[in-house]
């Protein structure tokens, strides 16, 4: 089996170890190692990485790698949606961050899940993405997201109008800090904070949810994922912020966009001791409210 492996700069030397035990996990059950460029030149000095394969940005995998993991947060995994792009091949996070609703798994449990993926005890959770799309291609070819695409103003700006149609037809216009697109993947994320709903995954739907509307009478809407949006912002300021998951791109004119459902999904690991339900009770500590014991 070929296992990838990527993760971002460290800054904290206490993950060493837990990185070490991904690396000796790995070996235990004689998996070929493949190593993101990035991830290797940022554990040298720290780990010996001398006898793995080094995976370039831009080299296929499809084919070549059986299984992604990576170490870090949910961020490090968002990251990792770039790499994959449509290849299909399947993905694991190792939590080493805090919340960790995509990178799952955490340290503790770092040799109970190698062994169950190299001994494919998993699932597959497939999960949809968005696209955005404008006259100028601002994300280039990496113009889709897993968890959400936001607009937003800057932090020193006044409020932005945003409006926004469905399949064609005219929604509304939005005037606030700005409005989240939301997969159901990133309902528990930015959309959350804003008062979004949670959407499980195979509901098929998606979350507009406003931040800091100026009219109170706006509440976040569900939309079925068929549904095409078109926005276009007004901005009394020089310019604002769209987001593709982590990537950012500021604008400095008025622009329109379209985002959609993506033709691929991201194929999430879901080990067979887990469930989005058992997830979602142990990340928001639903149920442990000392009136239950």
């Amino acid at each position: 089996m070929n296992i990838a492996v990527y993760g971002r700069q460290f800054n904290d030397a206490s993950v060493f170890p837990f990185i070490r035990q991904v690396f000796d996990s790995l070996l235990q059950h004689n998996v070929n190692i493949y190593l993101h460029q990035q991830l290797n030149d940022n554990l040298q000095g720290n780990i010996d990485t001398s006898g793995f394969k080094v995976l370039k940005t831009g080299d296929p995998i499809k084919g070549i790698v059986d299984v992604f993991i990576t170490i870090g947060g949910d961020g490090t995994l968002l990251d990792m949606v770039t790499l994959i792009r449509d290849s299909g091949v399947p993905v694991i996070g190792i939590n080493f961050g805090r919340l960790g609703f995509l990178a799952s798994i955490n340290k503790s449990d770092i040799a109970a899940a190698i062994h169950a993926v190299v001994n494919k005890e998993f699932t597959i959770d497939s999960r949809e993405l968005l696209v955005i799309e404008s006259d100028q291609k601002i994300f280039g070819d990496d113009n889709f997201a897993l968890n959400d695409v936001t607009i937003h103003k800057r932090d020193d700006s006044a409020m932005i109008t945003t409006h926004v149609t469905l399949n064609d037809e005219f929604l509304n216009s939005y005037w606030g800090d700005g409005i989240i697109i939301s997969t159901s993947t990133g309902s528990t994320a930015y959309s959350l904070s804003c008062g979004g709903p949670i959407i499980f995954p195979q509901s098929n739907s998606i979350a507009l949810t406003p931040v800091a509307p100026h009219n109170l009478n706006v509440r976040p809407i569900i939309l079925p994922d068929t549904s095409e949006l078109a926005f276009e912002v007004e901005c009394r300021g020089s310019n604002y912020i769209v987001s593709c998951d982590s990537r950012t791109v500021i604008i400095d004119k008025t622009m329109k966009f379209k985002v959609y459902k993506a033709g691929f999904q991201l194929n999430l690991i879901r080990l067979n001791n887990e469930s989005y339900l058992s997830t979602l009770r142990k990340k928001l500590l639903w149920g442990l409210d000392a009136r239950n014991y």
